[in-house]
């Protein structure tokens, strides 16, 4: 069984309209009664529509060809075919469809509104009948048009995952557990690398009126970008977050570095990705010798923003909490400032520093 699908091939086809019919009425006292045949239906649509509860391309998978029904044909008595049923195809938020041959951009759907409707393909116009074509000099039409095919197209439909936050770090740092303490997910938790295997998101609960979306990428390891492991076919998914959090095992001797790491293989694959607010959590506090790692690991990032954490034994989560949801705080109020100003957009370094101003604590560099 198929449970997570990021990328698919589907064919889809536009239904022909129907054909217009050629008829004359036959009735009692009605001696020149003259042509009575109705037009062709329209064939079917083709349309793709954003659905919330989809979460991947599994059902793409599954079935690859989308069909809208074709128009039915004019009979007599002036009676219309019927119109074609549209084949609609329901897609999760993020998803973006291309041209299978060139690759053309052809729509992304960014949005999480259940309303948005693409109407990819429009079905064939059915044929007139003969009823259309009677004239003073030709009164007895003995010709019809034909309904207009539908039209064919490959397509390939990949999905990035939308959420607000995404949360890299390496194999077994404590992500999925981090997903497990705050939001309503529970992934798979194992005391060896690469349990995650598929991203998968959670919702925060913030308040009444809002969520956030975290989003959990299977361990990145070193060599991601250029296809090692699993993190390049998963780091798309992180690509539209508002900002990202970066988690480092601290019970690890190889901790120091793991950040600078972490960095480069965000830098390689995409510099934009790289350089989207963020904060920095060391967790597995709880373990001997992590907390004086925590100390140097804060010494080294003076200019990040890093918090200490042990989700083992819910340690530090409070400020954790506050910091994911400032730094989404922070991320949206500089998009808001953007629309309505039209100023250059801020530095990552900024950013952070809004996420210490709205958390009341010191950020780099203050006195």
């Amino acid at each position: 069984m198929i449970k997570f699908a990021d990328e698919a091939i589907i064919e889809v086809c536009s239904g022909k309209g129907g054909n217009g019919c050629i008829a004359f009425r036959r009735e009692k006292y009605v001696p020149h009664g003259g042509p009575a045949g109705g037009d062709g239906g329209r064939g079917g649509d083709v349309i793709f529509v954003v659905k919330r509860n989809l979460r991947t391309l599994a059902h793409l998978r599954y079935k690859q060809k989308f069909k809208a029904r074709n128009g039915g044909d004019g009979e007599g008595r002036n009676r219309f075919g019927k119109d074609g049923e549209d084949v609609i195809i329901p897609l999760p938020p993020g998803s973006i469809i291309r041209d299978a041959e060139t690759g053309t951009l052809i729509r992304e759907f960014t949005t999480e509104s259940e309303d948005e409707r693409f109407v990819f393909l429009e079905g064939g116009k059915g044929g007139w009948g003969n009823v259309h074509f009677k004239t003073s000099t030709n009164q007895a039409p003995q010709y019809a048009h034909e309904g207009k095919p539908g039209e064919s197209r490959m397509l390939s439909v990949e999905l990035n995952i939308m959420a607000d936050v995404g949360l890299v770090g390496f194999p077994n740092a404590g992500k999925s557990s981090l997903l497990d303490f705050f939001t309503n997910a529970r992934p798979k938790i194992a005391p060896y690398p690469f349990t995650t295997k598929i991203p998968n998101l959670g919702v925060l609960h913030v308040d009444s009126e809002r969520d956030i979306i975290i989003a959990d990428i299977p361990g990145i390891i070193e060599g991601a970008s250029d296809g090692a492991g699993l993190g390049f076919k998963f780091l798309k998914h992180i690509s539209r977050t508002a900002g990202l959090v970066f988690i480092i095992d601290c019970s690890d001797d190889e901790c120091f570095g793991a950040f600078e790491k972490l960095k480069l293989e965000l830098e390689s694959y995409s510099k934009e990705l790289a350089s989207k607010p963020r904060i920095v959590l060391c967790n597995k506090l709880d373990v001997e010798g992590a907390g004086e790692r925590f100390k140097e690991i804060k010494k080294q990032l003076k200019d990040e923003t890093v918090f200490g954490m042990s989700v083992f034994e819910r340690t530090g989560m409070n400020d954790v909490r506050k910091a994911i949801i400032a730094l989404v705080d922070a991320v949206e109020l500089q998009d808001d400032r953007q629309k309505t100003a039209a100023k250059p957009q801020k530095s990552a370094f900024m950013a952070e520093r809004s996420v210490c101003d709205a958390m009341e604590v010191q950020y780099p560099g203050q006195e």
